[in-house]
């Protein structure tokens, strides 16, 4: 075949080949962009958890998610690192969180769990990841119910005493345990004792958590009587308030009958007791 013959069939086939990746490129994009609002490649889920197995009933009003915190239709962006911890959320209307720490326990969380069931609510526990380990398929129920999940450290240091690498043990550890049986990777977190440093900020947000704190401490873990845990819940109620309350670290037997008096009360009064959505970079 002669020199210029050649030179002709190898300009054809570059010529092709570059269609062709064009092609490709092309498709690659369409199944990364199609119809990002009603069929997207991995859409990010509730912060309240994953999608729950039952659909949420349109009427449950209750259910709905603080505004300010949707999740991007997208992939979700780096998560910043804070200085400081939300200390309550921004939302529509009367909207409060409930959160409850240091479990999950089985003496305690079932009930607490059957109680937000009976009032159509959703909640935040942060759970420790020796405890969570133990008790997986608690994490499964919260999962099932649409509640959120928090990391609250594997074993409840004292972060401010402990090493970087510590630090980051205690918190990723604890992210594995969330992550295999809640289905999802925490994206919230809250140090043990309100003991917020640097690192736990930095390590936090690497992890992809944001820092989450409280607006109003019902100090239930100093078991004051159920009606003094009422009593300070209905006080502190207001919108954007962030309740701390917990269902393991001892006897929170007055912390589940609390809860039992004062959800109803907050309900009859208008308040939304909801779980907040995250922010993303």
């Amino acid at each position: 075949m002669k020199k210029d013959q050649l030179l002709t069939r190898r300009r054809a086939l570059i010529a092709g080949a570059a269609v062709l990746g064009a092609a490709g490129a092309a498709a690659t994009a369409h199944v990364l962009t199609a119809e990002p609002a009603t069929h997207p490649v991995r859409s990010a889920p509730p912060a309240s958890g994953p999608q729950a197995r039952s659909a949420v009933k349109p009427s449950a009003y209750r259910l709905q998610p603080m505004t300010g915190y949707g999740p991007p239709r997208a992939r979700a962006g780096r998560t910043l690192v804070r200085h400081e911890p939300f200390l309550r959320i921004s939302g529509r209307g009367r909207s409060m969180v409930l959160t409850f720490d240091d479990g999950p326990d089985p003496r305690y969380t079932p009930d607490i769990l059957r109680t937000l069931r009976d009032y159509d609510v959703r909640a935040m526990f942060f759970v420790c990841g020796e405890m969570a380990v133990d008790n997986k398929d608690l994490l499964r129920e919260m999962a099932d119910d649409g509640h959120t999940v928090g990391n609250h450290t594997w074993s409840h240091p004292l972060l401010t005493k402990l090493s970087r690498s510590a630090i980051h043990s205690e918190m990723e550890r604890t992210c594995e345990v969330i992550d295999d049986a809640y289905g999802e990777p925490p994206t919230w977190f809250r140090a043990p004792y309100g003991a917020w440093n640097r690192a736990a900020f930095q390590l936090g947000a690497d992890l992809g958590m944001e820092p989450l704190a409280w607006t109003v401490d019902t100090l239930d873990w100093t078991a004051p009587g159920t009606r003094t845990i009422v009593n300070r819940v209905e006080g502190g109620a207001a919108p954007g308030v962030v309740v701390l309350s917990h269902d393991a670290g001892g006897d929170r037997s007055q912390s589940v009958r609390a809860l039992r008096g004062y959800l109803p009360q907050l309900l009859d009064s208008g308040y939304h007791i909801t779980v907040p959505r995250r922010q993303y970079a």
